[in-house]
């Protein structure tokens, strides 16, 4: 790719004309019964997802635990194709929680960028500054930091105090601080957690989130856009898989429905953050 992350990013939002990324979990046990007992059957229902939003996302978020555990990596990368030919715009984000460091940590970079083609990778952070580093050398692909998860174990670690913060906010810290010179970092950031979300957009507010939660998780659409947004009415990626891909049994009508309603109430919530002049990242929750 010949320009800055930072710029698909924009381009990705730009000709979406929302902040939604639709996640490509396709659960073998879920896919709707027509797919039984066809060749490629991740790929086919990625086809009608894809087909079916190609329009409204800003990103696609597959997981690669889905493909890769079936032995179907294959089917991973022509649906990754596929995003760019029916949606050339938008970003491809490998849900891969990668974590390590050396000759390793570049290998997974290796993959995520140069076997499957992804703009960017989730990254765990845990081992540190070298175990990220490999992620983000190149200025035209993209790291996403885990932070403050959208899981309930989240509180076990994340929320222990680290010299009278808790570690979340130390990563983030540490992230925005040191790691992003090329503007090309993100965190996760859970949509089960406005308020540390909130915490997180004053403390950090140039950074972009990955938000996963919404929907199936249970994370409330007004509540993060008033936690989250920045002041330009962006600054995340709001990320739906199952409330999307098995909407009504996964048809492709269902799939658009969903896919149109979060992308209607995300803008909407845009709009009224506008409107008020801000949003609750500015205020205390």
């Amino acid at each position: 790719m010949s320009t800055t992350f930072a710029a698909r990013l924009a381009r990705a939002l730009a000709t979406s004309g929302s902040l939604v990324c639709v996640g490509l979990d396709p659960d073998l046990a879920r896919l709707p019964r027509e797919f039984a007992g066809v060749p490629e059957p991740l790929l086919a229902f990625n086809r009608r997802i894809i087909d079916a939003t190609a329009d409204l996302a800003a990103a696609f978020k597959p997981q690669i635990a889905f493909y890769s555990a079936l032995g179907k990596e294959a089917e991973l990368a022509a649906s990754i194709q596929y995003i760019r030919e029916r949606a050339p715009h938008a970003l491809v984000i490998l849900d891969a929680k990668r974590g390590d460091v050396g000759n390793t940590a570049e290998a997974y970079a290796g993959e995520a960028f140069d076997r499957y083609g992804a703009d960017a990778v989730t990254v765990n952070p845990y081992m540190g500054e070298d175990s990220v580093r490999p992620f983000l050398a190149r200025r035209d692909r993209g790291a996403i930091l885990l932070c403050r998860t959208s899981n309930s174990g989240a509180r076990d670690f994340q929320d222990l105090l680290v010299d009278g913060l808790p570690l979340y906010r130390r990563v983030a810290e540490r992230a925005d601080r040191y790691w992003n010179e090329n503007g090309n970092l993100m965190l996760v950031v859970g949509a089960t957690g406005p308020r540390e979300m909130a915490e997180l957009r004053r403390a950090h507010p140039g950074l972009w989130f990955l938000v996963p939660g919404i929907g199936a998780q249970g994370g409330d659409l007004d509540s993060i856009l008033a936690a989250g947004l920045d002041a330009d009415g962006g600054g995340m990626l709001i990320s739906s898989s199952r409330g999307i891909i098995f909407a009504g049994g996964g048809t492709r009508d269902a799939i658009r429905g969903a896919a149109e309603e979060l992308h209607a109430g995300i803008n909407s919530g845009r709009r009224a953050a506008r409107a008020v002049g801000g949003t609750a990242s500015a205020r205390q929750l």
